[in-house]
């Protein structure tokens, strides 16, 4: 009933591009409008004004000759104020858009080796986007965005890195293991030469006890005339058993009321000082 009337309606985020007699009138905003089809108005046809996306699968080669699938996602869209030469100028923007993708990205990822490539994906959708502005921006389109959303290399490829990263993990694993081993060879030979300095010490405290008592039997034996070196080691091992023995019957007996204190001449002495210290302390209270 509209079009018999001569309405049209245009619906939001779209532009309608009318012709007269053929020739292209002008461009119609959203709304309802008024075409007398008897005077040759008509619509030619619709462009939404809405972003679209294209995703494009490029095949290409690396500097160090790797194949690589490059996945590029291109967003753009219609521009209101040139939409009859986004709609007269191109006849598939899609593959215009996709040859632009294959172009730029064939002249910029073979200047780079396959880690440069996995590094620099931003540089690259970069190159995409500023050549695609400059290329599409005379048809009517504008460019909101490019993506380089993967980089598939080669089935062998990938199955020769992980080879790769596999050999490296190995080789780590086994310089950590060496480290270690390392380590306990240093801690046993610091615990040996621990031991050996201990051993070395007792050795030399015993020496100087067996000196001492060298020197204590030959002092004895010069200021008691008539005693022989034996003679002294007889009485030395007589008064240790002695000590030994009244030791024993001190322990063994349950209702003992003995008191250990220190008898060397400077034992004694402190033992004084302390009696007189804590008399003096009485009085004083």
């Amino acid at each position: 009933m509209g079009q018999a009337l001569g309405l049209v309606q245009v619906d939001q985020s779209t532009v309608a591009i009318k012709e007269n007699f053929g020739k292209f009138s002008e461009v119609l905003e959203p709304g309802c409008h008024f075409l007398p089809w008897c005077i040759g108005q008509q619509i030619a046809g619709y462009l939404s004004l809405r972003v679209r996306q294209l995703d494009v699968r490029c095949e290409t080669k690396t500097k160090d000759n790797v194949f690589v699938t490059v996945v590029a996602s291109v967003q753009y869209r219609a521009l209101a104020d040139k939409a009859s030469d986004a709609f007269y100028k191109l006849s598939n923007t899609r593959e215009q858009i996709q040859s632009y993708v294959f172009d730029v990205i064939r002249a910029t990822v073979p200047k780079l080796d396959l880690d440069d490539a996995f590094e620099q994906k931003n540089d690259i959708a970069k190159a995409v986007e500023e050549e695609l502005e400059k290329a599409m921006s005379m048809y009517g389109y504008e460019i909101v965005q490019t993506l380089i959303v993967d980089i598939e290399p080669d089935d062998r490829v990938k199955r020769a890195m992980n080879e790769i990263n596999a050999g490296k993990m190995r080789v780590a694993a086994s310089e950590k293991a060496e480290a270690e081993k390392i380590l306990q060879i240093k801690k046993a030979e610091g615990e040996a030469e621990s031991k050996y300095l201990a051993g070395v010490g007792i050795a030399r405290q015993r020496q100087a006890i067996v000196n001492g008592l060298r020197d204590s039997v030959l002092a004895f034996s010069e200021n008691v005339p008539g005693t022989t070196a034996k003679d002294i080691m007889d009485m030395v091992l007589v008064l240790v058993t002695q000590y030994f023995d009244t030791m024993k019957e001190i322990g063994a007996s349950s209702k003992s009321s003995s008191v250990f204190i220190p008898h060397g001449p400077g034992a004694v002495k402190d033992v004084a000082a302390q009696i007189r210290d804590g008399l003096l302390q009485a009085k004083l209270q």
